[in-house]
């Protein structure tokens, strides 16, 4: 454990990109390779589009990331937040349960609230039009909603009382582990089942993107399933039934044209429908 401490207190900033880029790259070679769906689409030009939100994503976090890394300090030095106010443990332990506080906070609840506050959900928009969900769309945000993601991620540092290596562990396994739940694969069903018992698995995150209501507002664990069970938002559909998108930007125009995707979250709300 000391190593990965020693190596996240100071990973290089190429080293994370790395992993960003590396990750896209690998799932994308796998998905093209053995596609769980066969999109007709131009997937040149829709990574375009996706590439460029993963691009402003990393410009918002890059500007804002000195006020994580002051939060993050001010914890260890008052010894703010749950972790500092638990009994000490074994290092394993510590960092597993920062994680599942950070991912709980700064994820899940970040997710839940974007899908039930309208004005979020203007911004949130944006990555549920995608009809051809690949490992592009992990990161297709809104510059709007990265700075809400944001601001989400570091209460949870707050809160959590996570020391800095730990902030970089959680956004490394993050990134990872969004490529690989929108990645356009399929995992053998059984092994898909019991991975979702605690980590969110390809099908669990699918059912997400799935067009219509109830199943947009469930499964909104990143890394972790166990929220999604815990707090009673997990459901279920069979992969064969998916269909991708959100009920009220289904038209090309609206869904694959950067302009637009920019500009939806300042034009008229549309309400959902609900298919239960």
């Amino acid at each position: 454990m000391n190593e990965i401490i020693d190596y996240f207190s100071t990973i290089p900033s190429a080293h994370r990109a790395m992993i960003l880029a590396g990750g896209i790259a690998l799932f994308w070679l796998i998905e093209s390779a053995l596609p769980f769906v066969k999109f007709s689409y131009n997937k040149w030009q829709h990574a375009g589009i996706n590439i460029f939100f993963t691009l402003t994503t990393i410009v918002v976090n890059f500007c804002l990331a000195f006020i994580l890394i002051r939060t993050a300090q001010w914890t260890v030095d008052h010894n703010f937040g749950l972790l500092n106010w638990l009994p000490e443990m074994n290092p394993w332990l510590y960092a597993i349960t920062g994680l599942l506080l950070l991912d709980l906070i700064g994820a899940y609840l970040a997710h839940l609230v974007e899908h039930k506050v309208k004005f979020l959900w203007r911004f949130h928009l944006i990555h549920h039009t995608d009809t051809w969900i690949d490992t592009t769309t992990g990161n297709r945000h809104h510059p709007g909603e990265s700075v809400i993601r944001f601001v989400f991620t570091t209460l949870g540092v707050l809160l959590v009382g996570s020391p800095m290596w730990m902030v970089f562990l959680y956004q490394t396994l993050s990134v990872v582990a969004t490529q690989f739940t929108h990645a356009n694969i399929a995992l053998p069903k059984r092994i898909d089942k019991i991975m979702s018992f605690v980590l969110v698995s390809p099908d669990m995150h699918k059912v997400h993107h799935h067009y219509k209501l109830p199943y947009t507002d469930s499964n909104y664990g990143n890394i972790f399933s166990v929220w999604d069970r815990l707090f009673g938002t997990f459901s279920y559909l069979e992969r064969e039934q998916l269909v991708y998108g959100v009920d009220t930007h289904m038209q090309p125009k609206e869904h694959n044209d950067l302009k637009n995707l920019l500009a939806i979250p300042f034009q008229k709300y549309r309400s959902p429908e609900d298919s239960a």
